[in-house]
């Protein structure tokens, strides 16, 4: 960290602020309102609905490729656009999706639901009944929290099934076992919820049975993080699975027999699936098993009955260097894809299981600084996969291949939303403050001039083991690049850009170093003359936004200004606010004072100190968010209004989660907002 003095705050136990955690409460929500109207007063209001506009026109655009997922004959989507702000479940044709103007047919307006119902309802998912597709698990949320409705939906009629299968709003986990039985993990009153506030109890509902009476199949302690059951519906290998997650990244997985678990003998912090014969099990640490030691970030396959059977016999599917890591795997019918990351670029392998082991080819990479994502379209029925390309100035490529064929169809390509023959991307490392090699990458005009006066916007995440990768956003590009800007990802520790190891590296109490990798990036940028630190801003959200409040707490002389979204920022009570007691595991635990000596180090609302210049900031969240929750930002923002520090901008929009907008207008305002802050402080 950039110091290691005690700051005035960390010793305080008087939380004048605290009163903000009552979400709802009146006098909160009145100091939010009058927060949002000084915010809103801080923009000029024309030059804010412009760039609000220009962003819903991409975020609308009728050009955009229409995601879609087999289930049976049919191919669904869910699509929002302007005259659908809520947006429409549909489904094509194959055929019809290959032409330029597919013929959808709606099966539920969610606008016209919520107009009949009164409720302003974001779609969150549909689980189709396996097989016959023809019932579905609607998963409906009447704010754009994570907690939801579920409710049964007959696809063919188009209706919602009468006396079908509910489950009122809350936070709640569903499988299809069969047409007339369901797995659910719910709120069933006190004491079935785990304090991470996710279901403890996996019941086995069957249809007419009142869901309160039916038997409880498994049941985890209160403070697991929670208890996942799923139907594994593959034919010829049908199964049943508990998963009891014991805190974020362990957990122990049984496999239901004669409605008993059986435990799959694996590590605690590795994760397993499933595929027809296969067990998978994918390490976090090293593992020794069978007489072989196997790295953490490996991927193992065994005979999955063999194995439940005793039999410790494992193929390394995959094992990682320096250099390379597994990001994700799928199985197609009759093989399975890995994707794989090589310093942050992609590459994708098929393994093929045969009489002689198994076998290995290279479905396809692509150039530095792009992306491939996989993904089987049906593993039960073929080989198929979808295959989507893309890269910071490649819009999105969707194409339909398969497996042992060499050709692949392009069925969609997304439009361009901006010229992005104007700009170039680089990736360059910077040096952390341990020597780690900390890859960034950087996109800018062609003829960037090196004068240190660019405006510049870094972001990045670092945490949960989850990569930043290349990915388009015309958003960006048009609102940003052609304005003059340039745009940096940083892949820093905490994150999976390397895999497990990189991800270890900055847990817990080692935390600082993906704050020390972050602003080693910004010095980079700032030494290779790029820019400088009055025209320097970072943004980043959740996870990111605590990022970035580190940023404005310890490295405040490196940054013009920062925009912080949905964040966490008090690192003392994040344990007791929504989710928070679920991230224990990669943060540690505040109420424990050797693990406190550690994370106050990280706790931007105990870091602030008297006599400090701090950039100007801005605080966007929103009140439904049911994860990470409104009221850290809200404490935050008060605390540096309280002290008199200047330029401390708050938002929060009512709706929209966790995601921080509930659709597309909101969306827009929410990053409009954000990059007019940014402008107005980094420009000029």
């Amino acid at each position: 960290m950039a110091t290691d003095v005690m700051f005035p705050d960390r010793a305080a136990t008087n939380d004048t602020w605290q009163w903000l955690e009552g979400i709802y409460d009146d006098d909160a929500l009145k100091w939010v309102d009058e927060q949002n109207a000084r915010t809103m007063g801080s923009f000029d209001a024309l030059t804010l609905q412009k760039t609000a506009a220009t962003i819903l026109e991409i975020l609308d655009s009728d050009d955009r490729i229409p995601m879609i997922a087999k289930h049976g004959e049919y191919y669904y989507n869910f699509w929002r656009d302007a005259e659908h702000p809520r947006g429409l479940w549909r489904r094509t044709t194959l055929e019809s999706y290959r032409t330029p103007k597919p013929d959808w047919g709606v099966l539920l307006d969610i606008d016209a639901l919520g107009r009949e119902e009164g409720v302003e309802w974001v779609f969150a998912g549909a689980q189709m009944l396996p097989h016959s597709y023809d019932r579905a698990l609607l998963r409906l949320s009447p704010d754009g929290g994570d907690a939801v409705v579920i409710r049964e939906f007959d696809v063919e009629s188009r209706e919602f099934v009468a006396d079908g299968f509910s489950i009122p709003h809350a936070k709640s986990q569903v499988s299809w076992i069969d047409r007339d039985t369901i797995f659910v993990g719910s709120d069933f009153g006190p004491g079935t919820m785990t304090t991470s506030s996710y279901p403890r109890q996996a019941r086995r509902w069957r249809r007419g049975e009142p869901l309160e009476t039916e038997e409880i199949i498994h049941e985890i302690p209160e403070d697991h993080m929670a208890l996942w059951a799923y139907h594994d519906s593959t034919p010829g290998f049908e199964r049943d699975v508990l998963i009891d997650r014991v805190d974020f990244f362990s957990g122990k997985t049984y496999v239901l027999r004669e409605n008993q678990p059986i435990q799959v003998d694996i590590p605690d912090d590795a994760d397993a699936a499933f595929h027809r014969e296969w067990l998978l099990v994918r390490t976090r640490s090293r593992w020794e098993v069978g007489g072989e030691t196997y790295p953490a970030g490996s991927l193992l396959a065994a005979n999955a009955d063999a194995f439940l059977g005793g039999d410790r016999h494992m193929t390394a599917l995959f094992t990682p260097d320096k250099a390379t890591s597994l990001v994700a795997f799928e199985g197609t019918r009759n093989h399975l894809l890995l994707t794989l990351l090589k310093d942050v670029s992609t590459r994708i392998e098929v393994l093929t299981s045969g009489t002689d082991g198994w076998t290995r080819s290279e479905l396809g990479s692509v150039e530095p600084n792009q992306r491939i994502s996989v993904s089987a379209v049906d593993a039960d029925d073929s080989d198929d996969f979808w295959l989507v390309v893309t890269g910071f100035l490649q819009p999105p490529t969707l194409q339909l291949g398969s497996i042992g064929r060499p050709d692949v169809e392009t069925l969609k390509t997304s439009p361009s939303f901006f010229n992005e023959s104007r700009f170039k991307v680089e990736q360059h490392f910077a040096t952390s403050k341990d020597g780690t090699r900390v890859p960034y990458f950087q996109v800018s005009p062609t003829e960037l001039k090196m004068s240190g006066r660019n405006p510049t916007l870094l972001t990045g995440y670092g945490g949960f083991q989850i990569p930043m990768l290349p990915q388009y956003d015309g958003i960006m590009g048009k609102t940003w690049l052609e304005e003059g800007g340039v745009y940096v990802v940083a892949n820093i520790r905490g994150g999976g850009e390397y895999g497990p190891d990189w991800h270890h590296a900055a847990r817990r109490e080692n935390r600082h170093r993906a704050y020390e990798d972050f602003a080693a990036v910004a010095q980079d940028l700032v030494g290779r003359g790029v820019t400088s630190p009055a025209h320097l801003g970072c943004m980043g959200g959740s996870n990111g936004g605590l990022l970035v409040g580190n940023m404005l707490t310890h490295y405040p002389d490196l940054f013009g200004a920062i925009v912080c979204q949905v964040p966490l920022l008090d690192m003392k009570r994040y344990t007791k606010l929504s989710a928070g007691y679920s991230w224990i595991a990669e943060y540690g635990d505040p109420d424990n004072d050797e693990e406190w000596a550690f994370i106050q180090n990280f706790s931007p609302y105990h870091n602030l100190r008297e006599g400090v210049s701090y950039p100007p900031v801005l605080f966007y969240t929103a009140t439904s968010d049911d994860r990470v929750g409104p009221v850290q930002a809200r404490k935050m923002a008060a605390r540096m209004q309280e002290r008199g520090i200047p330029n401390v901008l708050f938002y929060e929009n009512r709706q929209g989660g966790h995601a921080g907008s509930a659709d597309n207008a909101q969306r827009a305002h929410m990053l409009a907002m954000s990059l007019e802050f940014l402008k107005s402080h980094l420009f000029g």
